[in-house]
């Protein structure tokens, strides 16, 4: 294993999950990724691009991108871990609901997640 690295100056790839976006999807939480900036949906997601994203490109580390969370965790040690502050925005905005984005979650979302 090697250590992970986090570049806090790189900025977020967008508000939401980049994927999900792209493919008219819905995300439950987001997660930022610490070494490139990637915004991809949480485990507990449809899809799980955030775990994708780490399993793709080698990057271990992500950031909450919850307003008001700031914890780290490495996937490849299955540890949380402290971090420096991130580029902002250092969140999602907070008027963008969650589950996320509004007008793409189904009425059923509940039974959706994992």
């Amino acid at each position: 294993m090697t250590e992970p690295v986090i570049d806090p100056v790189v900025p977020p790839s967008g508000t939401g999950c980049a994927e999900c976006d792209a493919a008219g999807g819905w995300w439950v939480h987001l997660r930022r990724c610490a070494t490139c900036g990637h915004v991809g949906c949480c485990d507990s997601s449809p899809a799980q691009h955030a775990t994708a994203h780490f399993r793709s490109s080698g990057h271990p580390v992500v950031q909450s991108f919850e307003p008001g969370e700031d914890w780290f965790w490495d996937y490849e040690r299955e540890v949380g871990l402290s971090g420096p502050e991130l580029a902002p925005p250092t969140s999602h905005p907070a008027d963008q609901p969650t589950p996320g984005p509004a007008g793409r979650v189904p009425a059923d979302w509940r039974t959706r997640v994992h």
